[in-house]
């Protein structure tokens, strides 16, 4: 394992993951009203998905890559409807009632919620692509080497932000009464709903240039 390759990857997930979008404030909301276990599948469900992308991007899966991002409007739709989705969901339901009905399952569908989300965005593929292209790696032989110790670094820098969010924010949980919690349900709810129609919004602009041609 090449610790360079590591180390850069490790950089870059961090940063992918930190900038705060509907993902984090899905994580924040979970975390708040759902416990730290909740917040952190969340996030690493995002972090596979960064991860995936990173694959297909510097193993030259060309195939799924160029399908992906030539459908992308389509993605952009399905992952709006379900931000929407999710959004109208967060502000109608009740914080006590859905700590009480979040078992089972409740941590798998946490952790495929983000997976399926962070994948509509087809356009991270470019992105890492870039930087496999910039860096050197990914192309033949024993680089396909450094290339899965840079995804590797990427998963787990991404998991670390996830980490350290969720545990900050499951750190302040105790001092939310029902009461703020429904708050929080409802500003959050609000914010997923805006990320979700801003989404649709940019899928039907992408969907009416390509009828145009």
């Amino acid at each position: 394992m090449d610790i360079r390759f590591f180390l850069r990857g490790l950089v870059i997930g961090f940063s992918i993951a930190a900038p705060v979008g509907p993902i984090g404030v899905l994580c924040i909301r979970r975390t708040l009203a759902q416990g730290l276990p909740f917040g952190l599948v969340s996030g690493l469900g995002a972090a596979t998905a960064d991860a995936l992308y990173g694959c297909i991007a510097g193993f030259g899966l060309t195939v799924i890559s160029n399908t992906l991002i030539h459908h992308q409007e389509w993605l952009r739709l399905l992952g709006g409807i379900f931000l929407c989705y999710l959004g109208i969901r967060t502000f109608v339901v009740h914080p006590v009632k859905e700590e009480i009905s979040s078992g089972g399952g409740g941590l798998l569908g946490a952790f495929a919620s983000t997976l399926f989300l962070t994948l509509t965005n087809p356009m991270t593929i470019l992105f890492f692509a870039a930087i496999f292209a910039g860096l050197g790696v990914g192309s033949a032989g024993d680089k396909y080497a450094s290339g899965a110790t840079l995804v590797l670094g990427v998963f787990i820098g991404s998991a670390l932000w996830w980490l350290a969010l969720s545990g900050g924010v499951g750190f302040l949980r105790k001092n939310f009464s029902p009461s703020r919690l429904q708050w929080v349900n409802r500003i959050s709810g609000a914010i997923i709903t805006a990320f979700g129609l801003t989404a649709l919004f940019s899928a039907a602009v992408l969907i009416k240039r390509l009828s145009l041609y």
